[in-house]
């Protein structure tokens, strides 16, 4: 038999314009983070937890290629600095902010840190783990669920990652294109 937890928080009783409003401004945070991502020659991914007042407890964007970590992800990232200035590796009552869809590995951590919400920008049709792909948040087995919202930001956040993506092709072949270049006006 399954039990699920139910996880009453300040987001539960927010009304709509509220949480809208609350949504912009955690979204637009992430967004920031994705940029410093970015400029680290990291995928675009960022993310921040925040509590119902509008205050950013945990900050992170990805750091997978720099810190040589697998789970670099901008999710855990601002799991741990949340949970370091909290003191507790329990978030309950906090909501996380994302460019990008979770995947399994950021999706189980965050059940696991007890969130309220998690808010997600783009989907990611490739890993996302809240329904494009899997649908972690569904399993009702699960002794932890929480709020998970799509699509806020959207345009703004797969833009981001598209541009990224795109400029790397671009390096990409501008790299085999002078590595063949060089062969060929090679004197061999």
């Amino acid at each position: 038999m399954c039990a699920a937890e139910v996880s009453l928080s300040s987001f539960d009783t927010a009304d709509a314009a509220a949480l809208a409003q609350l949504d912009a401004l955690g979204m637009s945070a992430a967004l920031q983070m994705a940029s410093s991502a970015e400029e680290a020659g990291e995928v675009p991914v960022g993310a921040v937890v925040m509590d119902v007042n509008g205050n950013i407890l945990g900050r992170g964007f990805n750091r997978c290629i720099s810190d040589h970590d697998p789970t670099g992800h901008a999710e855990i990232v601002a799991l741990r600095d949340a949970a370091l200035r909290m003191g507790n590796y329990r978030l309950p009552g906090l909501a996380l902010y994302v460019t990008l869809e979770p995947c399994v590995m950021c999706m189980g951590a965050m059940l696991h840190a007890r969130l309220a919400r998690v808010v997600y920008g783009a989907s990611d049709p490739k890993t996302g783990a809240c329904g494009s792909i899997l649908d972690v948040p569904s399993y009702a087995c699960l002794n932890h669920h929480t709020t998970v919202v799509g699509g806020v930001m959207e345009q703004e956040c797969a833009s981001r990652l598209q541009s990224f993506f795109r400029a790397r092709r671009q390096a990409a072949r501008a790299a085999r294109l002078a590595r063949r270049e060089a062969l060929q006006s090679s004197p061999n």
